[in-house]
């Protein structure tokens, strides 16, 4: 059960986190439980509030558990077959269990700490910190293109660009179309981009789970018990033997 909890907490859709934490760190349990406690219903007190989460939470652990006991995963980062089929049970959870794409979860953190933001400077510079904090890499140097656009647009209108100026903010979207173009960055393809984050971030949480499993194999080998024993190796260990 340890390498199967291990897998879960690897993962950025299926962690499981406090529930009772600041107000700023919300997000993180937003992308378990989406919406623990529907708008529909009269308002909770905190205790039954706090139940209703902690039920939801679990069924969706649960969901992901009955999925990991039935579906083949392979601990190979290097393996794109094993990468493709680790990604593929992720979605499979996600899906099953009402829980963000990562996507999707990128857009919501976006959505929550820059709805107050007044400025598009100020704007973008929270979208490159959500990005490195979510381990993205911005392999086409978009950022600093888009960060020229909107220098362009200040320097023209003489002062700062607020995103409720939504004449000059039309201005700079112009000027970020031209960066799409420039990059080749086209609407129609974003469900592709979409599956290559997946990809990645796949790659990314096997890399750790095989470190985590490499790791916890080589702490056991120190027992005296064990000291005769030959390490396996980690490509062959069944996750489901361990649910």
């Amino acid at each position: 059960m340890a390498l199967a909890y291990r897998l879960l907490s690897r993962s950025r859709q299926l962690s499981v986190v406090p529930v009772v934490i600041p107000q700023e760190h919300l997000v993180t349990v937003r992308s378990f439980a989406k919406e623990a406690a529907p708008p529909a219903l009269p308002r909770l007190k905190g205790d039954e509030m706090l139940k209703n989460i902690f039920y939801e939470v679990k069924n969706k652990f649960d969901t992901a558990l009955g999925i990991l006991s039935k579906e083949k995963i392979t601990i190979d980062p290097d393996d794109s077959t094993a990468v493709s089929q680790y990604a593929k049970v992720m979605r499979t959870i996600r899906e099953k269990a009402d829980l963000f794409s990562d996507s999707q979860r990128i857009k919501y953190t976006i959505e929550q700490r820059t709805q107050d933001i007044p400025d598009a400077r100020t704007y973008l510079l929270a979208l490159q910190e959500i990005r490195i904090k979510s381990g993205l890499l911005d392999e086409l140097g978009a950022e600093a293109m888009m960060m020229e656009a909107l220098d362009k647009v200040e320097n023209e209108i003489k002062k700062p660009l607020l995103r409720s100026d939504k004449k000059n903010m039309a201005l700079l979207q112009a000027e970020f179309d031209k960066v799409n173009k420039k990059l080749g960055v086209r609407k129609e393809d974003l469900p592709k981009y979409e599956a290559d984050l997946e990809i990645k971030i796949a790659k990314a949480e096997l890399h750790e789970l095989k470190k985590d499993a490499v790791e916890a194999m080589e702490t056991q080998l120190k027992r005296a018990e064990f000291k005769d024993e030959k390490m396996p190796d980690v490509r062959s260990l069944e996750i489901r033997n361990f649910l």
